[in-house]
């Protein structure tokens, strides 16, 4: 099977690194990879490898994981022409709840929902990325396809490292990340905080709980069942310096996926017809700061 990556970033480079997929990416980071390689530092170790990367798709691939932000996903998907996913299957690895439908109207191929969790990596030049989280894991999900097809064209992604899930239900597979991560990108956005000083603030956390159970309420009418409680924990055990690639991006003044993130599910809401008021002002605080 041949595996193509569409955005050479943090996540992108990451999987790049890992798996020796094709990389497409744009003119700069293809130029600084053909002339040092694709450097990645982790673990207390620096590798460089030298993978075939590309500016535009050029070949028929099996998968193509879509790992840019979603502020660059119109001008990526311009790198993959027309007719050359015939037979393919998409994974986006975006965040937000809205990508997977924009990436059905403009690909000719099966696109399947996903997820990566459980990592921290950027890039903070061209062909060079730092992973700062020890590992990393998919989850992945399709309405397409059926679960075992689906888990034999992404079985390239399970790699050391890499933790691969196929699962059911694709709207199950958005809102499990979407949920936790809107409220996360907006708080540390409009704080300049990392989850831990987050957490350890009385009045933050005040507000990260509620908007958290706020955002559990949106998917449970969308028809996805989270627990709130457990949906904490979860951003307990995250590590206290973590900081969400979109507070990163706006610290640096780059564009964000704050209305991607937060925005989809501030929107999910409003379609649903559920009260969100502690969500609307985190959101409406970040966007002061992004």
């Amino acid at each position: 099977m041949t595996v193509a990556v569409l955005g050479l970033g943090g996540i992108g480079g990451m999987l790049v690194a890992r798996t020796g997929a094709l990389g497409i990416g744009t003119e700069t980071t293809v130029e600084a990879i053909r002339a040092g390689g694709l450097t990645l530092v982790h673990d207390g170790q620096t590798t460089v490898t030298h993978p075939e990367v590309v500016t535009r798709l050029d070949r028929p691939v099996t998968l193509l994981v879509v790992a840019v932000k979603a502020s660059s996903l119109e001008a990526a998907l311009e790198r993959v022409p027309p007719g050359s996913l015939d037979g393919a299957v998409v994974l986006p690895l975006l965040n937000g709840l809205e990508h997977v439908e924009l990436l059905r109207q403009r690909v000719g191929a099966v696109v399947a929902a996903g997820s990566i969790g459980a990592v921290e990596a950027f890039s903070p030049e061209p062909g060079f990325v730092v992973q700062r989280s020890s590992g990393a894991a998919i989850t992945a999900a399709s309405d397409e396809i059926g679960r075992e097809a689906l888990e034999i064209v992404l079985a390239p992604l399970e790699l050391a490292g890499i933790e691969l899930v196929v699962t059911d239900g694709e709207r199950a597979v958005l809102w499990e990340k979407a949920a936790r991560l809107a409220v996360l990108a907006a708080a540390a956005i409009a704080s300049r905080k990392p989850v831990g000083e987050l957490r350890d603030d009385p009045a933050w956390r005040r507000r990260l709980e509620a908007a958290l159970g706020e955002a559990c309420a949106v998917a449970a009418a969308d028809g996805v069942e989270l627990d709130a409680a457990a949906q904490w924990s979860i951003v307990e055990s995250l590590p206290a310096s973590l900081v969400p690639s979109a507070a990163r991006d706006a610290s640096v003044g780059r564009p964000t996926e704050l209305d991607a993130i937060t925005g989809s599910v501030v929107r999910a809401a409003r379609r649903l017809d559920v009260w969100t008021p502690m969500l609307d002002g985190l959101l409406a605080d970040a966007a002061r700061h992004s």
